[in-house]
């Protein structure tokens, strides 16, 4: 891998999935720094406050995003991330990553800009390489 990936991020309240991806994203040393959000709120709080300082080392390269979440969901993240996406000046690559096998969620994340990819859980260690290696390169 030519460059690996700065920081990425998962937005999720399973912290067994948590753990699980943050152990092969450091066993497989994919990315350099990972940062984890418990629900959509946190996250996009995070968001909104980096928006003052523009630290590009702050704003992740990936977003690993789940659905089914309390306090602010991932629709309600989505909707309001991909109002100030835009203002960070760098790609951020955003995939939906749930439980959820129903159709109609798949299709409305996948009819997002902001969303790259909708992948059911449990992500393989194999996806997780793709992902890592597409964003690099």
């Amino acid at each position: 891998m030519s460059h690996k990936i700065g920081l990425a991020c998962i937005i999720d309240d399973d912290s067994m999935y948590v753990n699980l991806v943050k152990k092969i994203i450091e066993t497989k040393n994919l990315c350099q720094n990972l940062m984890v959000f418990k629900h959509g709120k946190e996250a996009l709080n995070y968001f909104e406050a980096i928006l003052t300082n523009l630290e590009k080392n702050a704003i992740p390269e990936i977003i690993f995003l789940d659905l089914n979440m309390p306090v602010m969901d991932g629709w309600e993240f989505l909707e309001n991330f991909t109002k100030i996406k835009n203002k960070f000046g760098k790609l951020i690559t955003l995939y939906v990553v749930s439980s959820s096998i129903n159709p109609i969620d798949e299709e409305r994340a996948r009819s997002i800009n902001s969303v790259k990819d909708y992948l059911i859980k449990p992500v393989t260690i194999e996806d997780l390489e793709m992902i890592f290696l597409n964003q690099s390169t």
